[in-house]
């Protein structure tokens, strides 16, 4: 993995942490994907180790845990 991807839903926690996330690194080098708007990507996240989104996946694969918006559950519906 070359980029980080950062994985939220697009509730407040999840924008606020966005916001943080691309003002401290280079935004050409995060990957954002809303699981809110795009469900498909939510098999991939969970296989990656995301448990509750926002979460940022580091190139080497460690998945952070940013603030807790919503469970993986719920992202589902």
């Amino acid at each position: 993995m070359s980029k980080s991807i950062f994985y939220h839903a697009g509730c407040p926690v999840c924008v606020s942490a966005e916001h943080d996330i691309l003002n401290l690194l280079n935004p050409k080098e995060v990957e954002v994907i809303h699981l809110g708007e795009d469900k498909t990507k939510i098999g991939d996240a969970e296989k990656i180790g995301v448990k509750s989104v926002p979460a940022l996946v580091t190139p080497n694969g460690h998945v952070l845990h940013i603030n807790f918006g919503a469970s993986m559950a719920d992202v589902k519906g």
